[in-house]
């Protein structure tokens, strides 16, 4: 009779992205200029927003930071679309993806924020890679005994 002794419990195992998610009230049209973003980014006090398609299917995340070229020039940003600047695309997390490997992917592809969408590529929320990184640190602090 072989006996197994019981694995210990891995830190941040049962969490998922949707425990750490934040839902995501900001969104935007890949359409929309590029002042457009700006504007809802300054006058939200964001940092990113998403960014929708025009079957409202997620396209991806932009930032302040992404759209700083085409700002710097006004009558670009009033004619060019969120969908001809580099920002963030896909693939995104999703709410049942373990949040230790979404920490992970994170930081191998260096994601401050990645957004969270269905099964069918809609919004859900988005993902802080802080957010995560506390939850997992606060996870491992009652996971492990003193």
């Amino acid at each position: 009779m072989t006996t197994h002794s019981p694995q210990p419990a891995r830190p941040g195992h049962g969490l998922t992205v949707a425990d750490a998610m934040d839902p995501c009230d900001y969104q935007i049209a890949d359409d929309s200029t590029v002042d457009q973003a700006d504007d809802v980014l300054r006058v939200a006090h964001l940092d990113y927003l998403l960014v929708r398609g025009h079957d409202g299917r997620c396209e991806g995340l932009v930032t302040r930071t992404g759209l700083h070229p085409f700002l710097t020039r006004s009558w670009y940003a009033e004619r060019t679309a969120i969908s001809s600047t580099t920002h963030q695309r896909g693939p995104f997390a999703w709410p049942t993806m373990g949040l230790a490997l979404a920490a992970i992917a994170m930081r191998i592809k260096h994601l401050a924020v990645w957004p969270v969408v269905d099964e069918d590529g809609y919004i859900l929320g988005a993902l802080t890679a802080d957010r995560a990184a506390g939850l997992l640190a606060t996870d491992l602090v009652v996971t492990v005994p003193a």
